[in-house]
């Protein structure tokens, strides 16, 4: 786990500075400058391109990570990184060429009082292709042990290009009109940094000879399609439904709740860039072992730092609405909850999904990706639609989705390689997170109203103190539990208690 945990930690690190970013984005930029409709607008451009990104891509990010390892040859190596640098375009060439269809399709779905999206949607298609090259580019540079780059490009660039764009509009410098152009030129310029980085790392000889394999790669491609990419599909079916139903300002306050929620799986995300490689090289190996080293290290250790996120959320998540200018994002505290109840169970997961992506058994995923993403939909057409739950109802069909299908995946490796990632230590640290939310979600301090500029700041205060609090008794507890003894080395240089 060292090279796990030296390369997670510096991607953590890029993760949760991307997050600050984005939150200072969300929750502050964009409402105060595009407003809520535009920002929606934005968010549905977005969500769209996300849905069309795994399709545009053939699945050939997972395939880099799962056939380079074994090959043992250079010759071998550049043949197969010769032959996939080609397959998106089967997708984004045809899809690119009847795009105008796509496009009557799109504002066939949207409510009347969207219609501004129809000067937009070529965006769509655009950042969908640049995200399939960037996911492939930057899978090039996993399989290598490099990860720290394409996590900066893939967290970080977007967040500040926003950013700077959206003060770019508040000193009119460019239009909100234009603000969808220039970002999505910063897609654009991103794939192409990542690409020349890739070739960097590692520069192949280009042949047009396929490899021996070929037809396993093209047949596992096509298998793995939605591997990976079904929890971002799944929010992002929400948002796009949203529009056809209420206006793109509804959009907007889901997609701030939907952010704060997911804002705990930063650690899943960055241990994921290096678990990833290092899951197939032991698979391929046949070390069954280090597969299942790695499943039950980083279940408990994603747990852990999880559940600590999970609690300062959600336990502060009133007074942080409180704080923001448009008081229509509040009322958002049960989709951030439930949302957040769903990362954290995909975090329990550990590598869960790169043991099933990278063995034998891949086929599965392609079902449970189709399955999940018709159970959100027509979830959220029952709870959205039908019942009149509210955006409470979209997160709803996202906890269910995420619980059923993610339970199927432990299940299936249980069997199949008859290893799980729970411990004694799950359920002690499942008891704490337990206790200590229904100790602090109910309460706060009592803060006197203080007022800046006519602002009450007062939340701001008790979102403080109560994070300082629920830090120091989680840390006291989980590492007197001894729930992970990574993380209590780590903390106890430190720490002493």
């Amino acid at each position: 786990m060292g090279i796990v945990l030296k390369q997670s930690f510096r991607n953590t690190l890029i993760i949760y500075l991307a997050f600050m970013l984005g939150g200072i984005n969300v929750i502050v930029l964009y409402p105060s400058i595009l407003q809520s409709d535009f920002y929606g607008l934005v968010t549905f451009l977005l969500s769209a391109s996300n849905i069309i990104t795994p399709l545009a891509a053939l699945g050939v990010q997972f395939t880099i990570i799962k056939f380079f390892s074994s090959y043992q040859t250079k010759k071998e190596k550049d043949q197969f990184l010769s032959s996939v640098i080609l397959l998106p375009l089967l997708i984004a060439l045809p899809l690119g060429f009847f795009w105008d269809y796509a496009h009557t399709w799109i504002m066939s779905t949207i409510n009347e009082n969207n219609k501004s999206i129809e000067n937009y949607t070529l965006s769509i298609y655009i950042i969908a292709v640049c995200c399939a090259y960037f996911e492939l580019f930057y899978s090039w540079t996993k399989v290598q042990m490099n990860t720290v780059f394409g996590n900066l490009m893939k967290e970080l660039w977007n967040r500040l290009a926003i950013m700077l764009l959206l003060v770019f509009v508040y000193f009119n410098i460019i239009s909100k009109e234009e603000y969808i152009f220039w970002l999505t030129v910063t897609y654009v310029l991103r794939v192409i940094i990542m690409m020349i980085y890739a070739f960097y790392v590692y520069l192949p000889k280009f042949y047009f000879k396929v490899p021996y394999n070929f037809l396993e790669i093209i047949k596992y491609s096509l298998f793995i399609i939605l591997a990976g990419s079904a929890s971002a599909i799944i929010l992002d079916i929400d948002k796009v439904m949203i529009p056809g139903k209420e206006t793109f300002q509804t959009a907007a306050y889901y997609t701030v709740a939907v952010f704060i929620g997911s804002f705990i799986e930063a650690p899943s995300r960055a241990m994921a860039q290096i678990l990833q490689p290092l899951t197939s090289k032991s698979l391929n190996e046949a070390d069954t072992y280090e597969v299942e080293n790695l499943y039950k290290k980083s279940s408990i250790n994603l747990f852990l730092v999880g559940g600590l996120f999970f609690l300062l959320i959600n336990c502060s998540v009133q007074e942080l609405f409180k704080l923001m200018p448009e008081k229509g994002y509040a009322g958002g505290e049960l989709v951030v909850l439930m949302i957040s109840l769903a990362k954290l169970y995909v975090m329990l997961m550990g590598s869960n999904g790169a043991i099933i992506v990278n063995s034998k058994f891949y086929r599965i995923t392609l079902p449970l990706g189709i399955g999940s993403a018709l159970a959100v939909y027509y979830l959220n057409k029952l709870f959205y639609f039908q019942l009149e739950f509210g955006t409470n109802g979209l997160a709803l069909a996202t906890l269910i989705t995420w619980f059923i299908f993610n339970t199927i995946k432990i299940i299936f490796v249980q069997q199949k390689f008859k290893m799980h990632p729970f411990s004694k230590e799950t359920w002690q640290l499942m008891g704490v997170l337990i206790v200590l939310f229904l100790t602090f979600y109910f309460w706060n301090f009592s803060f006197p109203i203080i007022e800046v500029y006519n602002f009450d700041i007062s939340p701001a205060f008790n979102l403080v103190a109560k994070a300082i609090l629920v830090t120091i008794a989680y840390l006291f507890i989980t590492i007197k539990l001894g729930i992970s003894s990574q993380v209590n080395d780590l903390l106890k240089k430190y720490i002493k208690l």
